[in-house]
């Protein structure tokens, strides 16, 4: 009898808990104020101002010196890192030939050029960006700082999912469990990590190719003082990034430029002179009989082949730089058509030397104009370099804005395009990872099986988030998203292979570089989120800020006085701190959220939130500034209290 008794108190307890419980939330509901937007909605909605046919065609110009610089110099190395221990027949040219053609069409024009880049976050690419568009579409997004009114932005593009589709059934199975929104966000940030290895090895590779060739002309010059001439370059290349990438790409786009009608016009020129039966190579029944002649060796030999598609992936970090319709056009109709011709005349001229295997690029050129390749391929080495590490900056304020990389300075560079930024910090961290991967190995065998891990598990990783990204964002059919994935991860898979007989041989680096970086941005974000978690258990009740009144039990001096907060809703924990320790405070509160948003910008009619906060007597308000860039926070503050 007395069990029940207990249980009966026990259990009017824990009614009248709760009772009160719900009382003091729905006080503070009311309270808390409904946002309302500083300025009145947008009469247009947000969009990119068109763009004329020149502008479109400068642009295309413009991007060959940023985008396509690391593409653009593969030709370089390819064909000595596919075949390092010599050419034993003259077929295996044509079937390592046949290799390169398809494995630049399926995978930088169709899926990269015209699939993946249309999963840009508002002209932001990258795996950082299509997590962005997979957080708006699901929730996923490990702190869950999300409001309702995020939604009423025009930029924060989003479309509902039907109950009972496929992609309900798919973003219930991702929003279900944490585990799988850690999984999601891991597999993020290991591409992140290794575009990061990506921007220290492809300077080092692009440079020390094209110096190299200098032995061809001077076969007694040391080793030595060509890393040494690689290093110099090297340096030089960081120093001029502060100029910004306008100016940078206008300097460089020339020199790619020539470097493609160059190539281009020496693979013609080679075609015709040694061998045009390499043509044949366009035939895909030559990539079987490439295997079924060379067996374990020609697989391993993709290793070499992957590195003809290596930029792929700094091309798609590059699309914030210019649109994505110049970026189609110059690929399409210059840089493809260019990259072709140069391996078909390299191949035709390796068909009848082939002892010339690990000179092949600078071998197959005319004496005539040796030393005008020699310079124009250092400059689009240095070019290629560019790329890479443009694609760089651009991942890590991606990085930053999500919490999950120390905050670091970011300089915008052009006052036209938005997405062109330089990294001071990273900026010498990249250049000190160069030089020091440079003068270890001094072999660009050793450094190409170092980039080739980096590249393929990158394009691994888009291609994961590419099937999210068609189910959730895009509603594509599952079959077609079936087709994508069997034909992306049949090859990626096939290369991801090849590296991985190579890692002993260099393909360590990358792991190791990634391994670093994705420890220090696995620390930076669990300490964000517990952060943020502090801060929400620990609000202050509302019902004890109306016990002090109007007043707050403290002198109201004239004056605004902004408190910095990460909560978007309720009162922080530090303002206990200011009652209880300080003697007065300002006639007007406001509580300052700078808030980052899964869009690539905010128009700044809608950036300001602002509430009262209990009574008017109060004078208390809250203001949430949404932001994509968490860098821009003193200037939202400047801005802010400008406007208060």
């Amino acid at each position: 009898m007395s069990e029940r008794v207990e249980a009966s108190v026990a259990e009017g307890e824990n009614t009248i808990e709760e009772r009160h419980i719900g009382a003091m939330w729905e006080l503070e509901q009311k309270l808390d104020q409904s946002m309302d937007e500083e300025a009145n909605k947008l009469k247009i909605m947000y969009r990119e101002k068109g763009l004329s046919m020149w502008m479109l065609l400068r642009l295309s110009f413009q991007s060959l010196g940023i985008v396509y610089g690391d593409l653009g110099t593969s030709p370089l190395y390819v064909f000595y890192n596919t075949f390092p221990d010599g050419i034993k027949d003259s077929e295996d040219v044509i079937g390592a030939l046949s290799l390169i053609i398809y494995s630049l069409l399926l995978i930088p024009l169709i899926k990269y050029v015209f699939i993946v880049c249309k999963a840009n976050d508002n002209g932001q690419g990258g795996t950082l960006a299509i997590y962005s568009l997979l957080c708006r579409h699901a929730k996923v997004k490990l702190i869950p700082n999300q409001q309702r009114s995020d939604e009423d932005l025009t930029t924060y593009s989003r479309t509902l999912v039907a109950e009972g589709s496929f992609a309900a059934k798919t973003k219930k199975w991702l929003e279900s469990k944490e585990s799988r929104k850690r999984a999601l966000l891991f597999v993020v940030l290991l591409g992140t990590c290794m575009m990061i290895g990506d921007g220290i090895l492809t300077p080092a590779i692009s440079v020390l190719s094209a110096t190299g060739g200098i032995k061809v002309s001077s076969p007694k010059m040391s080793s030595d003082i060509v890393v040494v001439m690689s290093i110099v370059i090297l340096v030089g290349l960081f120093s001029m990034q502060h100029y910004g990438t306008d100016k940078v790409g206008w300097l460089f786009a020339p020199i790619v430029f020539i470097w493609f009608l160059f190539i281009g016009a020496t693979g013609i020129y080679n075609i015709f002179k040694h061998d045009t039966r390499v043509l044949k190579a366009f035939s895909p029944t030559y990539v079987y009989l490439y295997f079924k002649r060379r067996g374990r060796d020609g697989w391993i030999s993709l290793g070499g082949i992957l590195l003809s598609i290596t930029g792929t992936e700094a091309l798609y970090a590059d699309i914030a730089y210019f649109p994505l319709l110049a970026i189609q056009l110059a690929f399409t109709f210059f840089v493809f058509p260019c990259l072709l011709l140069s391996y078909c005349g390299q191949a035709a001229y390796l068909v009848n030397h082939k002892d010339h295997y690990d000179d092949a690029f600078y071998a197959s050129i005319p004496r005539s104009v040796y030393w005008p390749m020699f310079v124009v391929a250092t400059g689009a080495a240095i070019v290629g370099s560019q790329a890479a590490v443009s694609g760089t900056y651009s991942i890590i304020k991606q990085a930053v804005s999500h919490g999950c990389f120390p905050r670091v300075k970011i300089v915008h560079t052009s006052k036209k395009f938005v997405g062109q930024i330089y990294c001071p910090d990273i900026n010498w961290m990249l250049m000190l990872g160069c030089i020091a991967v440079t003068a270890s190995f001094k072999n660009q065998s050793q450094i190409g099986n170092a980039y080739g891990t980096a590249v393929v598990l990158v394009m691994l990783v888009t291609t994961l988030l590419m099937v999210l990204t068609m189910l959730l964002v895009w509603r594509c059919h599952w079959i077609l998203v079936l087709i994508f994935a069997f034909l992306s991860l049949v090859v990626e898979l096939s290369y991801f292979s090849a590296v991985l007989l190579k890692v002993n041989q260099g393909g360590w680096v990358p792991l190791i570089i990634a391994a670093i970086s994705l420890l220090v941005m696995s620390v930076w974000q669990y300490a964000t989120v517990k952060k943020y978690e502090f801060e929400m258990h620990s609000k202050v009740s509302m019902s004890w800020i109306l016990g002090l009144g109007p007043s707050l039990g403290l002198v109201r001096v004239p004056g605004v006085g902004l408190v910095y907060t990460e909560l978007a809703s309720g009162v922080p924990h530090i303002f206990s701190h200011f009652i209880t320790n300080l003697p007065a405070i300002h006639s007007v509160v406001v509580f300052v959220c700078v808030k980052y948003l899964p869009v690539y910008t905010v128009p700044e009619e809608e950036r300001f939130l602002v509430k009262r906060i209990g009574p008017k007597k109060f004078r208390m308000f809250r203001c949430v500034a949404s932001f994509n860039l968490k860098h821009l926070q003193q200037r939202v503050l400047s801005q802010l209290y400008t406007r208060v």
